[in-house]
């Protein structure tokens, strides 16, 4: 049987482009939100473009006394945090060019956003921009599988289960990643480059590459398949 490919990395909220093409790529992408959820992070809380600069749009959610939880575990904070969202973002994109084309999917995303957890939060805009942009990659969960207690040992245990050939993950990796014990089990590594984006037809001054995929959504429309650029 032939080996397939995956990303195995935590949901993050509204994420930037990267991740989408980072998806894209793959034949499989593994939720892996058994990690420990990390405060002023990605998970629950993105950027936007403003007239006044980056904002920041983050999910309240319960962290006291929970130095530990994993992703997964973490619960919203804030019953009605999905409407005032939708309304920051319709404050600052109602002069985009593609603001009217996708305004209405986009406020019925936020107001049936009503999950308890973060994860389910974040995979709801996840697989509805997946679709947006005709990503037709399987997802898993990390849950779904024997998980070692060595980092390592977790990622090449996935890999294996599903039958990966090729590991793909970000250079932060390189970090900690011991790629001989992928080599051995015949699982190739590769590291994602973000450097080689187009830019497009942006609002609210300078451009700016790392910006939740909204920001691309509301300039771009239909044409947003076209700027996430394939990694050979």
């Amino acid at each position: 049987m032939q080996g397939k490919s995956a990303i195995i990395t935590q949901s993050n909220y509204i994420p930037w482009k990267g991740y989408f093409d980072s998806i894209r790529k793959v034949d499989v992408f593994v939720v892996y939100d058994d990690m420990q959820f990390t405060k002023r992070d990605w998970r629950n809380r993105n950027l936007i473009k403003t007239p006044q600069g980056l904002k920041w749009l983050t999910i309240p959610v319960e962290v006291k006394g929970k130095y530990f939880q994993k992703i997964k575990d973490t619960k919203i904070a804030e019953k009605d945090w999905n409407y005032k969202h939708w309304e920051i973002i319709k404050q600052n994109y109602k002069n985009a060019k593609c603001y009217k084309e996708n305004s209405d999917w986009l406020e019925r995303l936020y107001r049936n956003c009503n999950y308890e957890f973060l994860t389910d939060v974040n995979l709801h805009f996840i697989r509805e921009i997946n679709k947006y942009l005709e990503i037709n990659t399987e997802i898993r969960f990390s849950s779904e599988f024997h998980l070692a207690e060595e980092k390592n040992e977790r990622l090449l245990n996935i890999c294996k289960e599903l039958n990966i050939s090729d590991y793909y993950t970000g250079t932060a990796a390189k970090e900690y990643l011991n790629e001989n014990i992928f080599i051995m089990n015949k699982v190739e590594v590769h590291y994602w480059d973000y450097s080689i984006y187009p830019v497009y037809e942006q609002i609210n001054g300078d451009f700016e590459h790392g910006v939740s995929v909204i920001d691309l959504i509301m300039n771009e429309g239909a044409k947003s398949k076209y700027f996430l650029i394939k990694h050979e």
